[in-house]
């Protein structure tokens, strides 16, 4: 069987490996442009282009795969790329986390199947790993569907969960999916191949939509329950790093877990090598690993050989 592989990120690079070693032929691979990343801001190429480069597969990054788009580069482009993909022989594309919506010119070429990072309907959309741990999810896990010019609405091929554990971040559980979206992918082609795979469409109740993740939701608010923001902290480790503003410094927070504790929202009722407690609007938040800008990550006893919050408080 002979596979376009479309994504982008570590997510999808993992599945791009997992088709390479089940011996599964990949003509043509499609990602996001190069972007400027780190601190020198050096163009980087995609983790999946990394993967396609070290295996000699051709590599297309267009800006869009819509031919009718206003910009005549992105047009252009997306032309080009729907040539190629018509010139190329393949059984089925295969997309992971691409970052690019498919048109329907593209998933009328030959079957579509794309990896997500949830037990749809739940969590469609771009960020179902982090809205799972926000949620207080108990568990997710991935699905293989069929795709169609709907949001993550196409027909369910696989499905498997696992549970989401109470130190999991999204870090943490990302890997852990990425590897079961691996093992998926390549089980569901080889049922494919077989005649094997079955189509079921997706409930209609249950539907939820996973935002993307924005900058400003990681400064924490401190009149939420202590759970939540726990949470919270969990699903936006390792990005965008949930924060909070003590006096003049922003404090990066990767570790906290709910607490005993009561007070105003954002007083600091405690600091030693066992955490820095922080009142919230119901219980109090025990934060044990921090950051301050241009420093590293410290555990709560060494943070505070640098950092006094005599007189602080969070807001």
């Amino acid at each position: 069987m002979r596979v376009v592989f479309a994504g982008t990120p570590e997510f999808a690079a993992v599945a791009l490996r997992a088709l390479l070693d089940a011996g599964f032929t990949v003509p043509l691979v499609l990602t996001q442009p190069d972007r400027p990343a780190g601190r020198g801001m050096q163009l980087q190429a995609s983790a999946v282009k990394q993967v396609a480069v070290a295996h000699g597969i051709e590599v297309l990054q267009p800006l869009s795969l819509r031919m009718d788009a206003k910009d005549p580069q992105r047009a252009a482009e997306a032309k080009a790329a729907h040539e190629r993909l018509q010139a190329t022989a393949y059984d089925v594309m295969v997309v992971a986390a691409y970052g690019l919506i498919l048109p329907r010119s593209t998933l009328d070429i030959k079957p579509c199947i794309n990896i997500h990072g949830s037990i749809l309907p739940r969590w469609r959309g771009a960020a179902p790993i982090h809205r799972a741990i926000e949620a207080g999810d108990a568990e997710t896990g991935v699905t293989i569907m069929e795709m169609e010019e709907g949001l993550d609405t196409g027909p369910m091929l696989l499905i498997e969960r696992i549970a989401i554990g109470d130190t999991d971040t999204t870090g943490s559980l990302h890997d852990k999916l990425a590897a079961l979206g691996g093992r998926m992918i390549v089980e569901a082609l080889q049922k494919m191949a077989q005649g094997q795979l079955e189509a079921v469409p997706q409930p209609e109740d249950g539907v939820t939509y996973a935002a993307k993740i924005g900058k400003e939701e990681a400064k924490l608010d401190w009149t939420l329950p202590a759970v939540e923001l726990a949470r919270k902290v969990r699903a936006f480790n390792p990005f965008p790093g949930a924060h909070g503003q003590a006096g003049a410094t922003t404090i990066k927070i990767w570790n906290a877990q709910p607490a005993d504790g009561h007070g105003q929202p954002g007083q600091v009722l405690q600091a030693d090598a066992q955490g820095i407690v922080v009142a919230c609007g119901t219980g109090a938040l025990r934060v044990t690993e921090l950051q301050k800008p241009g420093s590293k990550r410290l555990a709560a006893g060494e943070f505070l050989k640098g950092f006094s919050f005599d007189g602080l408080a969070f807001v």
